[in-house]
Formats: structure tokens, sequence, C-alpha cells
């Protein structure tokens, strides 16, 4: 299974660099990392990252964070996985920009590998 990280495309090009990601403000703040599924990622971008082009969208190998990724019950009582931990990059299956279309709306296209 893969889940997804939303995050400001400078933090990320900061993580590939150091080999880990520890986290978004919001992250660090929460004592967890937010990702959301591929069902849940839309709405994400949409409700927490609206109109922001400067975005980096990362595919990350569920299997690989082990008991440090929890199902959580977040909005509306949906389960989100929470990541516990850093994410270590060799976890990231892959990473692209997350622009933004016409429509002012950001732009998924396929998620898989």
């Amino acid at each position: 299974m893969v889940v997804y990280k939303i995050v400001a495309a400078d933090e990320w090009r900061k993580a590939e660099a150091a080999g880990v990601f520890a986290g978004a403000a919001v992250d660090r703040a929460d004592g967890f990392i937010h990702f959301s599924t591929a069902e849940q990622a839309p709405e994400t971008a949409a409700k927490w990252f609206a109109g922001r082009d400067d975005l980096t969208l990362a595919a990350v190998d569920a299997e690989a964070l082990a008991e440090h990724l929890r199902w959580e019950p977040s909005r509306g009582g949906a389960l989100f996985p929470h990541l516990y931990a850093a994410l270590p990059m060799s976890a990231v299956v892959w990473s692209r920009p997350l622009r933004l279309g016409p429509d002012g709306r950001h732009v998924f296209g396929s998620l898989e590998a």
C-alpha cells in the first residue's frame, strides 16, 4: 500500500538532501507526520494547501514504515495514516511537483508508481 505526503517543495528538497523527513511545522506540532490515502489526498490538498503551487507530492511505501504508521480517525471519522517517526527517504517510492490546474485545483494525475 502507498500513502501520500503533500509538502512544500523547499522542505522536501531539504529532506531529500538529509536523507530523512522530520515533518513540516504542523507535523512536528502534532507529534506525527500526516499522510493521506490516494482517495483522501485531493481533499487534503484543497483543505490545507488551496492555491499553493509550490508543493511536492510524495508516494511512500506504507509497509516500509512498519509499526510507526498508525491509522487514526480524523475528518468525519475517516482513518488517516499518521507516522510516529521520521520518514526515511528509503521508503519513498516517488515524488513529483503538485501543480495547480487552470481551475485552481491541484492536478494529481495517476497516483501509481
